[in-house]
């Protein structure tokens, strides 16, 4: 899987972690340096509070493009923890 904004790769895996149709990528195969820390923060009951990114690509920042589970709260979740996903409204997976 490859996630993609404006031709630039922001993650790259063959080890997703497909949750509720979303793939999860494992924290090493995500380009941070093209991420920054977004403000915004929501609560997922099973899952515990995510945290977004934004991304930075050729001088154009879109907002909370990934989120991710710092610290899961149960242990369903766990397997997540770390792992980031990416809407799909605003790059491209493949």
């Amino acid at each position: 899987m490859k996630v993609t904004l404006d031709g630039h790769i922001l993650a790259e895996s063959n080890e997703t972690k497909v949750v509720e149709g979303n793939h999860y990528f494992p924290p090493s195969s995500v380009h941070k340096s093209l991420l920054d820390d977004s403000d915004t923060s929501s609560v997922c009951p099973w899952k515990g509070t995510a945290k977004y990114y934004n991304a930075k690509v050729d001088g154009k920042e879109v907002g909370d493009v990934a989120w991710y589970y710092p610290n899961t709260i149960t242990d369903k979740a766990k397997g997540i923890e770390g792992y980031v996903a990416f809407y799909k409204n605003k790059v491209t997976v493949s």
